[in-house]
């Protein structure tokens, strides 16, 4: 078999995975990862800009090496990726969930769920922030966990596959702007910012033309993204957030607190603040976009043949 058939072949059975299986209960190798990470930081830490690279080259490096050794396995192996780095069926499960508990006036059990999206203090947050916040969370992840994955599955195989995953993995675990890891993080942030950049606009230009599936119109989304993306302080988020506001029509941005501190987001979209009938969208329009990435993904991956 070809190398671009196997590659793509194995991403459609790898998103099929996912969408059947969601993530694996047990000994989760992003988990296994994240312990690897969190231990080799007590060694490598100091607060100081190349610790953090050479920590990020060190960790990096080597799950980008197990991919190279093992994508000679063909099909399965790009198969078996893909279900392990995608997180698309998790995310869109606990989008859906969190807007049943709101419907439903589980203000406790809304705030319980949100630690599985996002970042944010949900202690502070009433039904409408913590629609947002999970609203907000869904259109960044849709990007994160399933369409920048394919994008650079399609580009390089397993070790893109892997290698995406743990840039984002450390991402999330370092990439802040508190007094431990601002210096630290740093070279974490910035590589996500890099790997993100093609996905994420991959991920906008998506949302545009599936904006009509919910309800939407793509020129307003189209709109949303040109004016607002850049205020967003991520050059990613705020392609994918602009454009997810356009198109739901509603209003994101805002007062958005974190365990670490306030920020003060600019506003991208025009509207109304998001309800949870736009949740619902939300993640409609969100496995619209990841069905659709699948595809692009296969004639990319067809395109190296």
């Amino acid at each position: 078999m070809q190398k671009g058939t196997a590659t793509a072949g194995g991403l459609v059975l790898g998103f099929v995975l996912d969408r059947v299986l969601g993530d694996p209960r047990r000994w989760h190798p992003v988990a296994g990862f994240g312990s690897v990470a969190s231990a080799l930081e007590s060694v490598t830490y100091d607060d100081r800009r190349r610790a953090g690279v050479l920590h990020e080259v060190v960790l990096v490096g080597a799950v980008v090496g197990v991919g190279v050794g093992v994508r000679g396995l063909g099909l399965p192996a790009t198969a078996l990726a893909t279900w392990t780095v995608l997180g698309g069926r998790s995310l869109a499960k606990a989008g859906s969930e969190m807007a049943d508990r709101l419907e439903a006036g589980d203000l406790d059990g809304a705030r319980a769920l949100l630690p599985s999206l996002c970042g944010r203090d949900p202690e502070v947050l009433d039904a409408d922030g913590l629609a947002r916040a999970a609203l907000e969370s869904i259109a960044e992840n849709t990007s994160d966990a399933t369409v920048a994955p394919l994008v650079w599955g399609a580009l390089a195989g397993v070790p893109g596959l892997l290698g995406y995953r743990a840039i984002n993995t450390l991402d999330a675990m370092i990439g802040y702007r508190n007094d431990r890891y601002r210096n630290f993080g740093w070279a974490a942030a910035r590589t996500d910012d890099l790997a993100n950049l093609l996905p994420a606009r991959l991920t906008g230009l998506l949302t545009v033309a599936l904006a009509p599936l919910v309800g939407g119109r793509s020129a307003t989304a189209l709109r949303a993204w040109r004016r607002d993306a850049a205020q967003h302080p991520s050059p990613n988020a705020g392609v994918v957030e602009a454009s997810t506001a356009g198109a739901l029509g509603i209003r994101l941005g805002g007062r958005t607190e974190y365990p670490h501190g306030v920020e003060q987001r600019p506003t991208l979209g025009d509207g109304p603040a998001p309800t949870v009938a736009d949740l619902h969208r939300a993640v409609r329009l969100s496995e619209a976009v990841q069905a659709a990435a699948v595809a692009v993904a296969v004639l990319g991956a067809l395109a190296r043949r």
